[in-house]
């Protein structure tokens, strides 16, 4: 009756929670795949020498972390070139009240004597023809003035936009310039290194590859009866197979579903292998430095059954 006991004991306390936890269908893993992370290749903006390239296959780099710097000579001389430029538009820019003082004080004098030559030609002390001649003298005095104020707002206004253009000019230079230097665009390991300090670098070429090896992912494959028990979201068990039998556990999430079917992959094993259809998904893990890109891994799902159709159930 103890062994009995024993036994009983050992089943409710050892197999139970084990039956009832994440997973617990025979097989030991529901789908298997290889780990993948974010990878970026970072490229030259820019045509020069690489005066400066701190890299190396293997270094963890933080977000934004300059690596590198391409010759910058040539552009910081056209932006000098460019603000002599802009100093010279901007002597050129001509001052219109001091030009156009003389006239102005002309056509106030002129229509002084328009108002004088008005009195005396009422009273009589002066023919009208003198009113006439300064009336003439005020007008044709005041077109002066009209077109030298439009001829140096039309000069005024070229040499603004000019002005402005050098402007843009250099904008855009300071903006190359600072594409010379070379920055991470990720926080990441630096996967593979293409050039060296001193090489002759075009604008578009690689430079190095870098990954985000700290939130890795695990590409699976399952058919259309497992997937409709996963889900966005779902958590799931992800080992990662180092040979020998030798794995490690992670938590993971999964993070995206193909919206499509496709052919099963030749080096990818299925819950159901004769399978010509499945569904490629990701699952989200958060590394600890021992998940290597490429490598091979299973998955479980913490499955949730869905409900049985409407009128089925115990007879």
């Amino acid at each position: 009756m103890k062994k009995r006991n024993f036994f009983l004991t050992f089943y409710l306390f050892t197999l139970l929670p084990f039956i009832a936890s994440c997973g617990s269908n025979e097989k030991e893993y529901d789908a298997t795949g290889v780990f993948e992370a974010t990878e970026v290749t970072v490229a030259a903006e820019q045509s020069g020498v690489l005066m400066a390239f701190n890299v190396n296959e293997g270094d963890e780099m933080a977000l934004g972390k300059e690596v590198g710097l391409i010759d910058t000579t040539q552009i910081w001389l056209k932006i000098q070139q460019a603000g002599a430029t802009k100093t010279v538009y901007q002597s050129q820019k001509p001052d219109m009240e001091k030009q156009i003082a003389a006239t102005r004080q002309q056509l106030a004098k002129a229509r002084q004597d328009q108002q004088r030559y008005k009195e005396l030609v009422a009273d009589g002390a002066a023919p009208s023809k003198m009113l006439d001649d300064a009336t003439n003298q005020v007008q044709v005095l005041q077109k002066q003035l009209d077109a030298q104020i439009s001829s140096l707002s039309t000069q005024l206004s070229t040499l603004n936009s000019q002005l402005t253009t050098v402007d843009v000019q250099v904008s855009q230079l300071k903006d190359q310039l600072q594409k010379c230097h070379i920055t991470t665009p990720i926080k990441g390991t630096v996967l593979e290194k293409y050039v060296e300090r001193g090489e002759f670098v075009a604008t578009g070429k690689p430079l190095f590859k870098m990954a985000d090896t700290q939130q890795m992912f695990i590409r699976a494959y399952v058919t259309s009866a497992q997937l409709k028990d996963i889900k966005v979201g779902q958590q799931a068990k992800v080992f990662a197979d180092y040979g020998d039998g030798q794995k490690k556990e992670y938590e993971g999430t999964v993070s995206w579903i193909s919206s499509r079917s496709e052919f099963t992959p030749k080096t990818i094993q299925t819950d159901d292998e004769r399978a010509d259809l499945v569904y490629a998904l990701k699952v989200a893990i958060k590394n600890d430095g021992y998940v290597k890109i490429g490598m091979y891994g299973e998955v479980k799902f913490c499955l949730t059954p869905s409900p049985s159709p409407k009128g089925e159930g115990s007879k």
